[in-house]
């Protein structure tokens, strides 16, 4: 297994690890499928913002599950601060990719010069709850009733870790 900054051509695979926690999961607090389209315009954000999209590949080169991180608030006293997510694909659970892809994440936000990696998870969530506690990140909130899906409301847990960058920060 390895880790790879993914481009366009990971669309589809990524568009599959989506869907099917969009149909199967409350990983994600929407209802609708994506589409091919959707996922042009989730890269063209990415790569205007330079925000890495970061998957896991086994040595044939299928993505395992994938990681990103983009804006938190889009007022500009925000601009240390990005909330990421990570997916990884079904049949791939239980076996370290998440933590990995975790990590990826967390080295990826410090080389950019953020501080503040924030998580929201859903509060039943224990598997990325527990995932996130084990990589230094603390539970800083809960929105209750954040969301309804599967005909009950969702309870929404954020976790964050505060990152030693930048060296300079800077109001403006």
């Amino acid at each position: 297994m390895n880790l790879t900054r993914c481009g366009r051509e990971y669309a589809a695979p990524i568009l599959d690890i989506l869907n099917e926690a969009i149909q199967s999961s409350t990983a994600l607090y929407d209802y609708r499928p994506r589409t091919l389209t959707m996922m042009d315009s989730w890269f063209e954000g990415k790569e205007k913002d330079e925000y890495p999209v970061i998957g896991m590949v086994d040595d044939a080169g299928r993505l395992l599950g994938f990681t990103s991180y983009g804006t938190f608030r889009a007022w500009p006293a925000y601009k240390y601060t990005v909330e990421h997510s990570i997916y990884v694909e079904k049949n791939s659970r239980g076996h370290g990719i998440g933590g990995k892809l975790l990590g990826a994440v967390i080295k990826a936000a410090g080389e950019q010069g953020f501080h503040n990696l924030i998580g929201g998870i859903d509060a039943e969530n224990a598997t990325s709850i527990a995932l996130h506690r084990r990589y230094g990140f603390e539970h800083c909130g809960i929105i209750r009733h954040a969301g309804f899906k599967f005909g009950r409301w969702l309870d929404l847990a954020f976790y964050q870790r505060i990152l030693p960058t930048p060296t300079q920060p800077a109001d403006g």
